[in-house]
């Protein structure tokens, strides 16, 4: 029964709050699994306890998975039972006071200065024909530029690049829109691949 939950979620999901594809395909799947494992114990979505959901994510910390995708699926599992609650599908909502895994608190990787300009090097030398390779050096260019995520930069209109632009408008994530300036370097990659 609790399997049907989760399309009627993700639904809501994504109408409601504008959730992403991936944000979508991820829930879905973590949900699943969730659902998977509740059932090989002989419960479900409906009829599960905040015991229950915390000797899930004891299982998948056993099974080694990471932090973050434990976080991850704890968020699904909170998001999909406070859609419930609202629902009236449950008259509790048993995963409201399960704290999650946290997070590792690392610094970020980075790139040597001198790894960035081969990697920017390397996008202009690379690519079937000469179009190809001014496309490779202008999403290079414009990654390191302006800090895009790759799903920003692929979804962006070529719209808003006409016209030597100095700042490109990004639609992130949650639909959040801002603006980012383009370095020289871009402007230039940009201009020529448009040509």
């Amino acid at each position: 029964m609790s399997l049907g939950w989760i399309s009627p979620f993700l639904d809501a999901q994504a109408a409601e709050l504008n959730a992403a594809e991936n944000t979508l395909l991820a829930y879905g799947r973590d949900l699943r699994h969730a659902a998977a494992w509740l059932s090989a114990q002989g419960t479900d979505f409906e009829l599960a306890s905040r015991p229950d959901l915390e000797a899930y994510l004891i299982a998948l910390e056993a099974d080694g998975m990471a932090r973050a995708t434990r976080a991850r699926r704890l968020s699904a599992l909170k998001q999909l039972y406070r859609f419930a609650y609202e629902e009236g599908w449950r008259a509790d909502n048993p995963a409201l006071q399960i704290t999650g895994p946290g997070r590792e608190r690392r610094l970020p990787k980075t790139l040597s200065i001198e790894e960035v300009d081969r990697l920017l090097s390397s996008s202009e030398a690379h690519g079937r024909n000469t179009g190809d390779r001014l496309r490779n050096h202008c999403l290079m260019q414009l990654l390191y530029a302006t800090g895009m995520r790759v799903s920003e930069l692929v979804s962006l209109p070529v719209a808003a690049a006409r016209g030597d632009p100095q700042v490109l408008l990004i639609r992130g994530k949650g639909g959040k829109e801002r603006m980012v300036p383009l370095s020289p370097p871009a402007r230039t990659a940009l201009a020529a691949w448009l040509d």
